[in-house]
């Protein structure tokens, strides 16, 4: 055997040696990396249902809040909440009335204090960038929905000026039927006494948050967007006289 097979199958050696150790160290990383994602979404929940904890306590005791058809939200699969806007404690009053963590929209301009921005990518938030349309927030909304996340949307798109029901708009459809999830209405009452819209305090009234039947997506497949626009309407109407009812018992 001549010197230069010898040099030649060591060549080849060294090429095969050299692709396992690069499979290994890639093998490693993936797993590295794997092993981090799980610990960090791991430690993202235990941030959550920690938060969500305190949330609940300051409310039972700052408002005496009180949560009806919290078995309403589905314990797995995906889904969306919609929600009445009263004042910036909704995403709060929703998130600490829920057994499930919830996905939450914010605005991209939120994200721009650093710390702020920690926070609500810690509790998952979707950023929406309004000034460019927001079409990828849109398509990770979508992304989670079909992965099995529950997302809270307010469907009136504002806060309301006076404490009554605004008009339902119907962005949240086309959404909704491209993901093919219940849509689980929910009315808040007693927030807009609490901390009305452009207000800086929060006054301690009692506040009671109402989850409704959920509409399944076999009911909405054939629907058009005033159909449905109609249907969430008349639930948040349902929802709000039964939380009104629950709230007045409270004085």
């Amino acid at each position: 055997m001549t010197d230069e097979v010898l040099s030649d199958q060591a060549i080849t050696l060294a090429k095969a040696s050299a692709k396992r150790d690069m499979a290994g160290k890639n093998t490693g990383t993936r797993k590295s990396q794997g092993e981090e994602s799980r610990l960090s979404l791991l430690m993202r929940r235990f941030i959550y249902r920690f938060l969500r904890l305190i949330a609940r306590m300051l409310c039972v005791l700052w408002f005496r809040i009180r949560v009806e058809g919290r078995h309403h939200v589905p314990s797995q699969g995906g889904g969306m909440l919609l929600s009445t806007h009263q004042s910036g404690l909704d995403p709060i009053l929703v998130g600490l009335a829920c057994n499930r963590n919830l996905n939450f929209l914010a605005r991209s301009t939120l994200f721009r204090n650093p710390a702020f921005s920690l926070l609500l990518k810690t509790l998952d938030s979707i950023e929406i960038d309004r000034e460019r349309g927001g079409l990828s927030g849109l398509r990770e909304m979508l992304s989670r929905l079909r992965s099995g996340k529950v997302v809270l949307l307010f469907p009136e798109g504002t806060r309301t000026d006076d404490g009554s029901i605004g008009v339902v708009k119907p962005g949240f459809f086309p959404i909704a039927k491209r993901s093919d999830v219940p849509l689980i209405p929910v009315a808040i009452v007693g927030a807009f006494e609490c901390m009305p819209k452009g207000s800086k305090w929060i006054f301690p009234k009692p506040i009671a948050v109402v989850f409704g039947k959920p509409i399944q997506p076999e009911d909405y497949r054939n629907w058009s967007e005033e159909q449905a626009v109609r249907a969430v309407a008349a639930s948040f109407g349902d929802l709000y006289q039964r939380g009104k009812n629950s709230v007045e018992g409270m004085y």
